[in-house]
């Protein structure tokens, strides 16, 4: 449900969706057997100033542009639930069915945006959001918005609600049918997001605090409250997320079993209908990737670390693919 791959592309560090040397590419992805990618048109907005958010709003929509250019015979932007296509999923092994109208197989994309600031107090901007194929959008960064507060050490700050366009946005968002997603979201907004959405609501890429107390995790009541709305949370690769500092307050690299580890917790506080995969690819250096984990190409890795872990394969089955599939009809065809 997350990667950050589209916006390294349009920062220029390389140059092709198609085939590249980051965590994930459309070659890569359609060997891995996956059938959709979810792609963050991504800006690190780091001020408060309105040109600051003016030119975030530009980078969007050039981001927005350069995914279109990539579109193709095996690479298709979804817009609308019709275009949720089904797939044939066995025990973690994502089977991408021919495409009718070019016989094959290809990867489909899902455009969001990663810092809901680019609205900048404007709401027709989720029109024109809409309009270019944006289907999520992650209601805030590492800054304070015009939306609420990000999740922060500071229990002041993480106590905070939406704010009052920020309600504006959760109800607009609602009847357009775009996922509303409370990954980077302060608690407070978290539960104004609960209460006031009425589709369900994804944190695209969290992991669980009760295993790793990273604030940009959520807590069991959390998570218990996101299953009980029929919403969805992805598991983040991020070693940060994953696993605790050792004594002397460094990071510590995560391996598989702390993916597992994190799923198995979701799954019993939210709800095997919950729990979905995040990756956060290429938003952080390969370092901090779990070991063994180099991006897309290793997710095999992963499905057989759940099977040992004993998760079933009808478990795994709604982790790998169902469980967004899901959200995405359920959000997408919403009548407001």
């Amino acid at each position: 449900m997350h990667c950050d791959t589209l916006s390294e592309i349009w920062r220029g560090n390389v140059q092709s969706l198609e085939r590249n040397g980051l965590c994930v590419d459309l070659e890569r992805l359609k060997k891995a057997g996956a059938k959709t990618q979810f792609f963050a048109c991504f800006v690190n907005a780091s001020g408060t100033g309105g040109d600051v958010w003016e030119r975030a709003w530009r980078d969007v929509l050039e981001m927005t542009e350069l995914a279109y250019l990539a579109e193709g015979e095996e690479f298709h932007l979804i817009r609308d639930a019709g275009e949720v296509e089904e797939a044939d999923v066995t025990g973690g092994s994502i089977i991408c069915p021919p495409d009718p109208k070019t016989g094959s197989s290809g990867i489909q994309g899902v455009l969001t945006v990663e810092e809901g600031g680019v609205l900048n107090g404007k709401i027709e901007r989720l029109d024109e959001l809409y309009r270019r194929g944006i289907r999520l959008i992650t209601l805030i960064w590492n800054y304070e918005n015009c939306i609420g507060s990000p999740n922060s050490l500071d229990p002041q700050v993480m106590e905070r609600g939406l704010k009052p366009f920020g309600i504006q946005v959760v109800e607009r968002m609602n009847e357009l049918g775009m996922i509303i997603d409370v990954s980077h979201l302060s608690d407070g907004g978290f539960w104004d997001c609960i209460r006031c959405s009425r589709t369900p609501i994804v944190a695209s890429h969290s992991n669980a605090r009760s295993l790793c107390s990273h604030p940009r995790n959520l807590t069991d009541e959390m998570l218990r409250a996101l299953g009980n709305k029929g919403g969805v949370a992805g598991v983040n690769f991020y070693s940060a997320f994953l696993r605790e500092k050792d004594g002397t307050g460094e990071s510590v690299r995560a391996g598989l079993e702390d993916i597992v580890r994190h799923m198995r917790r979701m799954l019993d506080q939210a709800g095997e209908d919950a729990v979905a995969l995040g990756t956060d690819f290429d938003g952080f250096e390969t370092e901090a990737l779990p070991e063994k984990i180099r991006g897309v190409q290793d997710m095999d890795l992963i499905w057989e670390a759940m099977r040992r872990s004993g998760i079933t394969s009808r478990q795994i089955d709604k982790i790998a693919y169902g469980n967004v599939s899901r959200i995405m009809e359920e959000v997408f065809s919403f009548q407001a």
